[in-house]
């Protein structure tokens, strides 16, 4: 429904192409679609096909109870997240309240007494324990990057140093409370993690599309494959990820309910006080660690640190 109410026309042979479904197959979701009061026109002939009639409107939209709560508790959930688009949060909270039936009005009113969420001060659960509102350029990436993730962004990483970089787009992601974005740099040909408060404008780049979305996934895969440290984790060194972790580390899950996972990188042995940090915080996952592939100076950074804690 929301593919047709995007378009003022369009055809049976368009619906099956977007849908990869038969003709009769489209003629029946069409129909039923018409039958529930979607406002929509036909035209015979070449050139005709199905008219999205002006000034009308998706039917209005029913939630169950239950559908509500789990909205509701997920919008609670969210606060403190510092997530992007929530300059309009009490109002978008007003209009979920809205919606629903003054019994349900309670119930979620409650819901939000009751229910208390990570970075949510116990004592006074209404102060913010962090800034609500993701970084300004964290939406404007956003806003850039669902049109096209061939990008040319504005890097400074020291005030008044800024650096244009023509880049692709991988992930932007949010680790350890920072927003990151990972992508491949076409003049370096590497692949960066960068903080997004770091970024000072981003734009659709119209620069020449050296690498195909596919090359650069290709040497993404292959520069895993090669790297210097691969590790695996049991359940409870999986937990101890998930508080913390260095930006930028994919963990894999590899047995149900999250009982054990890897994942690699490529370590920078030139940098020794990288290394140095690598080794305290492999420690402190604990001893579900196991290394499939470790380099000889974090494992005799390792070593020396393991020797310290004998010492009486």
């Amino acid at each position: 429904m929301r593919y047709i109410n995007n378009r003022a026309h369009f055809t049976i042979a368009e619906i099956q192409r977007q849908f990869k479904v038969s003709r009769a197959t489209a003629i029946r979701d069409i129909n039923e679609i018409q039958e529930m009061g979607f406002p929509l026109t036909t035209e015979l002939g070449r050139g005709g096909g199905y008219y999205v009639l002006q000034n009308q409107y998706l039917p209005a939209v029913r939630f169950n109870p239950e559908e509500l709560k789990a909205i509701f508790i997920s919008f609670l959930a969210s606060k403190n997240s510092q997530l992007p688009y929530l300059q309009n949060r009490r109002s978008i909270t007003e209009k979920l309240i809205g919606i629903a039936n003054l019994t349900q009005q309670d119930e979620l009113i409650a819901l939000g007494d009751i229910l208390l969420f990570e970075n949510t001060n116990p004592a006074n659960p209404h102060i913010f324990e962090l800034d609500d509102y993701a970084p300004f350029e964290l939406n404007q990436l956003i806003d850039v990057a669902v049109r096209d993730r061939h990008l040319r962004v504005t890097y400074e990483e020291n005030s008044g140093w800024p650096q244009l970089m023509d880049i692709w787009l991988l992930h932007i992601f949010n680790t350890n409370g920072q927003w990151l974005v990972e992508l491949f740099d076409f003049e370096s040909e590497h692949f960066m993690y960068l903080p997004v408060d770091k970024l000072r404008h981003s734009a659709i780049s119209d620069e020449e599309l050296l690498l195909s979305e596919q090359e650069i996934l290709e040497r993404k895969l292959e520069e895993a494959r090669a790297a210097n440290l691969a590790v695996k984790l049991d359940g409870i060194a999986i937990q101890r990820f998930k508080r913390m972790h260095p930006p930028g580390i994919i963990l894999s899950f590899t047995g149900m309910f999250q009982s054990s996972g890897s994942f690699n990188i490529q370590l920078d042995v030139e940098d020794k006080s990288l290394v140095e940090y690598y080794a305290d915080w492999l420690l402190f996952l604990g001893k579900g660690v196991q290394f499939d592939r470790i380099p000889e100076e974090l494992r005799s950074v390792l070593e020396q640190r393991l020797r310290d804690l004998r010492l009486p």
